[in-house]
């Protein structure tokens, strides 16, 4: 198996075919999502060249995703907002923000996974899933609106003036507040599930 630092290696050929070093195979972009659904590791090299492709071939596959399945999750206004910052001096922060964002969203996921297993365990309402996923929309809506405000803090004069910075922390706290206090009410419903 031919793998660099734990990463399985990709080879893609002029004729646009992958061949995936570890297993010996050729693989399509459909693979490579499901590898990256099941957490496996990889990078993509030209084949001739040996440069490093894994961003254009990632970018590629959410393409292919977005078009062929017809649920997107990138919204146009996600979209426009990300062109925007192209050339922009906060082209450097963005993708170190968008990292830990999608970090941070992932964990809460996870924790809200398990706090519903714990929840409704083998409980009739586990095997009807309406109420655990309108909690999961509800937290998916919430994070999507910090998620917003987040990026307005970066390009104020994209969604208006920006206050004060005072009045800016005051109301950071505020919203901070509110989701702590939506958090407590999610986690009394839960438990008294």
């Amino acid at each position: 198996m031919a793998k660099a630092d734990g990463e399985i290696v990709i080879k893609k050929y002029a004729n646009r075919r992958l061949y995936n070093t570890g297993t010996s195979t050729y693989v399509t972009l459909e693979d490579l999502a499901k590898m990256v659904k099941k957490g496996e590791d990889f990078v993509v090299q030209d084949a001739k060249s040996g440069e490093d492709i894994t961003h254009s071939v990632l970018t590629q596959i959410i393409f292919e995703q977005e078009s062929k399945t017809g649920n997107t999750l990138l919204p146009i206004s996600f979209l426009r907002q990300l062109i925007s910052y192209y050339g922009d001096q906060m082209q450097m922060v963005v993708p170190s923000f968008l990292e830990h964002s999608m970090k941070a969203f992932t964990e809460q996921q996870t924790q809200m996974r398990e706090q519903m297993t714990k929840a409704f365990g083998d409980h009739p309402l586990s095997k009807n899933l309406q109420m655990p996923m309108q909690l999961m929309e509800e937290q998916v809506k919430r994070n999507t609106e910090m998620f917003q405000q987040a990026m307005q803090m970066f390009s104020p004069f994209l969604g208006g003036q920006q206050p004060p910075a005072k009045e800016s922390k005051k109301a950071e706290a505020k919203d901070i507040d509110e989701l702590k206090e939506q958090l407590r009410s999610l986690q009394n419903k839960l438990d008294n599930l």
